[in-house]
Formats: C-alpha cells, structure tokens, sequence
C-alpha cells in the first residue's frame, strides 16, 4: 500500500477525491464540527495544547485508516479504485470525501478519551459525537451512508487509545475499547431503523455492535495476525458462499500468488452478480489498519503543531 502523507498526516487522495467527485458541488466545503460536550462531564485534569495535539493526531490516523483502506484494490464486493462495488450510491472520491469530513468527530471523540476519568459520562459523550458525526457526514455526502459503522468501531477505538498513551497495543486499545462499548448510554435512541440494525434481529447475531463489545476478536485474533503474515510473505446463502470462496482464494496464496489473484478476481465477479457488499468487513479492515499505524509508535506522539 502506498503510505504517501502530506505535511499534515493525511494521505495524498483526499485532496484529488475533493476535486474530482462529480457527485458533489465544487462549492460544497467540509462541514465544521461544532458538537458541544454534555455537561456533566468528569475530567482527569485540565485540557491543554498538547492534549489537543494528540487528539488531532489521532483523528488523523483515523482517517488514513479509512482512505488505506477503500484505496486498497481489489477489494470484492467493495468500493476501491476500480469502481464501486455492489454500491449504487457511492464512489471511491465520496468515501475519501466522507472520511475527511469525519476528522474532526473523531478527534472530538478522542480529546473526551484524553481529558475524561468517568467511563459512564465518556461513553455517553462519545455517543453524542457519533451522532453529530453522522449528520456531518450525511450533510457532505448527501444522505449517503458511507462510514455509519467506521464511526461506531473506529470512534471507540480512538477514544479507547486516548485514554492510555502508555499502553497502545491492539490488544490493550480493543480491550479498553469493549469495555466502553458495553457500557450503557442512555441519550442514544431504543432503535435506529439502520439496516444492520434489521439484519441483527433477523439472523440472530451480535453484528458491529457484538464485535465491539467482545473486543473486536476479528481484528485482534484474525485480521491483525493476517496482515503481519502478509507482510512477512511478501442471506445467510451469500454469506457462507463469501466465506467459502475467500478459504479457498486464502488456500491458493491470496493476492500473493496468480492462482490467488484469479480466485479473487472470480469472487469479485460473484459478489457483483449477487449484489453483495461485505461492509462490515470493510469497517473492521480500517480498524486493523488503525491499530496496526499506532503499533508503530515506537517514540510516541510528535506533541509540536504542523504548519
């Protein structure tokens, strides 16, 4: 994967997706995020420069997270470079669109893992954001729905690093972070009417919010451990045919090998046939790759502003 950063952290393609997305009006700017903090709020100590030097830093790495990974290709089923998937409504210029737009949000969430010791009034605090960074990603995108569940999985996880510097390791962060997903917030509403939602009661499973509140084993135990081999190298029908083919495409060398590559090109083939998209898996493949940039930080965070 290309890691080309700009001065301020970003990957390069945010600023080409701003100026080639047709589907939005040159005129349209990234909305500002003005979420006010509830007000009982219990903090660990008072706010400084460098608390929100970190807070941006981590938002950042976010939205990297985010762009890495609808810019990985292929990605079947998926929005990537080559198109988009088995999505109508979206492109891969909107998601880098979407992705910058929520920076703020998820530097918002992680500022109240910094700075707040009560988990209860965190975990309500990082709620409300998440719902205002839902309404500022749909004034961006138009009423697309393109990283409902991103602001779910990687808002926890940004607030989860906030709140122990000293102990970054995915285990540690996704740990912390189940801990908050289980916690109670009681201004969030009893349903939400969202897809995921719908598909949770009617197949019986615990869905995004399930691999929250577990700690997110997919990431820790399959994805992450997946990655760092990789790197080393060089309808329920649909679901369990997904899975089927992507063994087998893993069983022939994945994108490593030219056996691999024509698995996945011939799974890519038949999610656009069935009109499956695996979003999920794409929500937790950004929070891979945010816990993965953080395991990196060997000497810690650059407290000094960027021009």
């Amino acid at each position: 994967m290309n890691d080309s950063r700009t001065r301020s952290g970003y990957p390069l393609v945010p600023q080409a997706a701003m100026r080639i997305d047709t589907d939005l009006d040159s005129t349209s700017a990234v909305p500002q995020f003005r979420h006010e903090m509830p007000v009982r709020r219990v903090f660990a100590h008072s706010t400084s420069a460098r608390d929100t030097i970190v807070a941006r830093q981590l938002g950042e790495r976010v939205v990297a997270a985010l762009i890495d990974e609808v810019t990985l290709t292929p990605k079947p089923g998926l929005v990537d470079i080559r198109g988009n998937g088995a999505h109508r409504d979206l492109s891969w210029a909107l998601m880098c669109t979407s992705a910058v737009a929520l920076q703020p949000a998820f530097s918002a969430m992680a500022h109240a893992g910094l700075s707040m010791l009560d988990d209860r009034a965190l975990r309500e605090a990082i709620g409300a954001i998440g719902r205002d960074a839902e309404t500022a990603m749909f004034a961006v995108t138009r009423g697309v729905n393109t990283h409902r569940g991103a602001i779910w999985a990687l808002g926890l996880l940004v607030t989860a690093a906030a709140q122990d510097l000293d102990h970054l390791s995915a285990d540690q962060i996704a740990a912390r972070a189940g801990a908050l997903a289980r916690l109670p917030d009681s201004h969030a509403p009893l349903t939400t009417g969202n897809k995921g939602e719908q598909a949770c009661r009617d197949y019986e499973v615990g869905g995004a919010r399930g691999q929250a509140q577990a700690g997110f084993p997919h990431v820790t135990q399959i994805a992450l451990p997946e990655l760092h081999r990789s790197r080393l190298a060089g309808g329920t029908g649909a679901l369990h045919e997904l899975q089927e083919r992507a063994r087998d495409t893993l069983a022939l060398g994945g994108a490593a090998s030219l056996d691999g590559r024509r698995a996945l090109k011939m799974l890519d083939g038949r999610l656009l046939a069935l009109n499956v998209s695996p979003g999920g898996a794409a929500d937790l493949l950004a929070a891979t790759l945010f816990l993965d940039s953080l395991s990196a930080l060997h000497s810690g965070f650059d407290f000094t502003e960027k021009d």
